[in-house]
């Protein structure tokens, strides 16, 4: 079997991270010329309408990070000698994982994703990633955790105010930590112009910006994720995101 090398033509660093290897050298891309071309005809929050080799697919993930990463998994299928088609079948039934820039319709009509995102840089990219494909404004439900990393809490905020038009800062994981503590670090990042909210209560902030959305807005419920409860001092409290927004 011959040995392949596949990576990103689009990624300017491609080039240094082949230039030892022997192996048959391999792209895919969607912005340069690649063996393995795709191109996003349309991006939304419901999912991604894209071509791959001039072969239409549909896939209910979003972004175009997803986008990347369906080309791969169909470059490296291919190269494994699997019937295209059947790869195609495949990647359009996938689902994203849970937690993990996940779809919820809300009872009101309002689209909702949940994003395990609570990191500076992991919410930074999904507020940039949903700004591209949301008509409307961008709404934000985060939190920081208690006990944990004080200094990460001022830039956490700071990212909120610069990507979301509207932001709810609530309660995450506030274990031992006094939940007005936990805001008062948070404040220290708020800019002048911006719109943002505390509310102690998570359930009640996911609840008012599902509320105050519109019809083409999104609301991106941020740091939990997957999660299926809360630290409350010593206490782990049922609360599942997903089925609170919807």
């Amino acid at each position: 079997k011959d040995t392949f090398a596949l990576v990103n033509a689009d990624d300017k660093n491609s080039t240094v991270m082949l230039q030892n290897s022997s192996a048959d050298k391999k792209y895919y891309a969607l912005r340069t010329p690649a063996d393995f071309k795709g191109k996003v005809i349309e991006n939304a929050l419901s999912g991604l309408v894209m071509t791959i080799n001039q072969v239409e697919v549909y896939s209910r993930l979003v972004g175009d990070f997803n986008a990347y990463n369906l080309l791969a998994v169909y470059g490296v299928a291919t190269l494994l000698e699997i019937e295209e088609l059947e790869v195609l079948r495949v990647l359009s039934n996938l689902e994203s994982v849970e937690g993990r820039f996940q779809y919820v319709r809300s009872s009101n009509g309002i689209t909702a994703i949940v994003d395990y995102a609570h990191t500076p840089d992991a919410l930074r990219n999904a507020l940039s990633m949903l700004r591209e494909c949301t008509n409307g404004k961008l709404h934000l439900v985060f939190g920081c955790g208690g006990d944990r990393d004080k200094g990460k809490r001022l830039e956490m905020t700071k990212v909120a105010c610069a990507g979301a038009d509207r932001v709810w800062a609530t309660s995450d994981n506030p274990r031992t930590e006094s939940q007005g503590n936990i805001f008062n670090d948070m404040r220290k990042g708020i800019s002048k112009s911006s719109k943002v909210y505390f509310v102690d209560d998570r359930r009640r902030a996911i609840s008012m910006a599902l509320d105050s959305a519109g019809n083409e807005d999104c609301v991106l419920i941020a740091g939990k994720g997957h999660e299926t409860f809360q630290e409350v001092q010593y206490t782990a409290i049922p609360f599942d995101d997903r089925t609170v927004a919807g």
